[in-house]
This record gives C-alpha cells, sequence and structure tokens, in this order.
C-alpha cells in the first residue's frame, strides 16, 4: 500500500466551477467512444480540426508508380510535415521507421490490379493487425455505381462492425470508375453512403460545382483526394477552395511526392489546409522553399 504518512486532506472541490465537456471539434463524431477520437486526434489537427495526409498507398494494385519507387528515400523525408500518412501494412513495416509518431491510416482493402476490373476487392486486413501496427484509422475502398458495388459496401460494414468493437474509426474511399460521372450529384450519393453505414470520415474527390453541397449533405468530415498530378499552382488551388467549401483536409499523394519539389509542395498544402493561405501566396511560398533548397 501506498504509505499514509504525511498525507493532508483534500480541499481543491473548486465548487463555483462546474465540470465543462470541452466537446470535440470533428463534424459528427461527438458520440464516438474515447478511444476512437482519442485517433481521430492523430489524424486530424486539434487546433484546426483539420488534416494533411500523406498518401503513398497506390502501391497497393498499381505497383511501384512514379515517385513511390524507392519510399525510404522519397517519401521518408515528407514524414515531418504530414499530419498523417496514408499506406500499406507491407510498407508500414518494411520501410515507415518506427520513430513515426504521427497517425497512419491503414489500406485495409485490396485484391485486384490495375489488370483487372478494380471494384472487385476483399478485405485484405484483419483489424488485430491493425491494432498491432498502431493505426490510427484503416481505408477501405468503395465502389458505388461499380460492378461489385454491393460486396465493396459489405467490405466497408464488415470492417465498421469490427471497428466498432475494438475503437477503430474507418474511413470509407469513394472510387470513382471511368464510366461515373464526377459531379456532385454523384459524390453526394456515395459519401452519404459511407456515412450512413457507420464511417467515422469519407475521402472523396472534389468538383468545381456545388462542393459545399457534398460537404453540408456528408455528416462526418469529407477529405478530398488529390488525385492525378497537377502543375502545383492548380493542386494547391484545388485545396483552397476544397477548404472554403467546408472539406476537412486533404489525402494528397501524387501531387506531392511527383512534385518537382514535394517537401515544399507538402508544406505548401499545408499551410492552405491549416491556415487557409491564399492559393498565389501558397505557390509562392512553394518556390520559395524550392529555390532554398
Amino acid at each position: 500500500m501506498a504509505d499514509t504518512d504525511g498525507m493532508t486532506d483534500s480541499h481543491d472541490y473548486y465548487l463555483d466551477i462546474p465540470q465543462k465537456d470541452p466537446g470535440y471539434p470533428l463534424k459528427g463524431c461527438h458520440a464516438l467512444d474515447w478511444g476512437m477520437k482519442n485517433r481521430l486526434t492523430n489524424i486530424f489537427n486539434p487546433k484546426t480540426g483539420r488534416t494533411v495526409m500523406l498518401a503513398v498507398d497506390h502501391g497497393y494494385f498499381m505497383g511501384p508508380t512514379t515517385g513511390l519507387e524507392r519510399i525510404d528515400l522519397t517519401i521518408n523525408p515528407l514524414l515531418p510535415y504530414a499530419d498523417t500518412l496514408m499506406c500499406t501494412r507491407g510498407i508500414l513495416r518494411s520501410t515507415i521507421p518506427a520513430t513515426f509518431n504521427k497517425g497512419v491510416v491503414l489500406r485495409a482493402s485490396g485484391g485486384p490490379s490495375i489488370l483487372s476490373e478494380l471494384s472487385d476487392e476483399r478485405i485484405a486486413v484483419n483489424m488485430e493487425d491493425a491494432i498491432r501496427l498502431n493505426s490510427s484509422a484503416v481505408a477501405v475502398q468503395v465502389f458505388i455505381g461499380g460492378e461489385f458495388e454491393t460486396t465493396s459496401v459489405h467490405n466497408m460494414t464488415r470492417l465498421v462492425d469490427a471497428g466498432n468493437r475494438y475503437g477503430m474509426p474507418v474511413l470509407g474511399v469513394t472510387a470513382v470508375g471511368k464510366q461515373m460521372a464526377r459531379d456532385a450529384k454523384y459524390m453526394r450519393l456515395a459519401t452519404r453512403i459511407c456515412a450512413e453505414l457507420g464511417c467515422s470520415y469519407v475521402k472523396t474527390y472534389y468538383v468545381e460545382k456545388d462542393f459545399e453541397t457534398v460537404t453540408a449533405a456528408c455528416p462526418v468530415p469529407i477529405v478530398i483526394a488529390g488525385g492525378k498530378k497537377q502543375p502545383e499552382l492548380d493542386a494547391l488551388t484545388m485545396a483552397y477552395n476544397a477548404i472554403q467549401q467546408g472539406a476537412a483536409g486533404v489525402d494528397m499523394g501524387r501531387n506531392i511526392f511527383q512534385s518537382d519539389a514535394p517537401a515544399a509542395m507538402i508544406q505548401a498544402v499545408s499551410r492552405v489546409v491549416h491556415e487557409e493561405m491564399k492559393p498565389q501566396e501558397a505557390f509562392d511560398y512553394y518556390e520559395t522553399l524550392k529555390n532554398e533548397k
């Protein structure tokens, strides 16, 4: 037993100050368990409620795409500038240093490669392994309107059930096939389905027209996908517009690691997301950092 000698009576009850509920900054997440909220705090900056996710999970169906041939050389130097890392468990174990102490979003679905029908995915990681890897969330691809739509939705709901059991948030990633319309109507449908069926937050593509209706209609946070490589100013403009229209961050890959100056680009993106820096100002900041290097 603890030594009781020298103990004094407690007296600081602060009777005139009622206990306050500190609340939770993320949209639609106030009723989640403490563990889920804590994990989401490793993804979303508590001060801004936003995130810059560095997406490097492309290899799970694309192989060593440009910029990801040697993740140890191209991605690890960028880790200090990201709020969280989105990757596969193979890359995490083989390449990412265990000293990385920010959130990890683990790709948990997979199966087909770019050589076959991409919507025919299955759950590729069980929840126990995600916990073993100290993940902050797991990500599952959902193909609304795809050939294997129902299978992908069931993949998501199975992960949500397991996530609720263990306190692990699930990120629903809306996939848009070549034949699907990339418009606000489709994005509203896809993101709402993910949220309705239990995802803690959703990743989708930005659309220029009516994107604010997508974020408004989704009851949980939305982060936008970076998509294909664009000129740096265009990518920064897309990120800025998405934030202004209600997005809670970006999950950007190729527009960072395929940039001429990846470290400068991710820092510029972070300024846009967390400080709402205007696109041209962020691009000038990018150019300054690039030239300093």
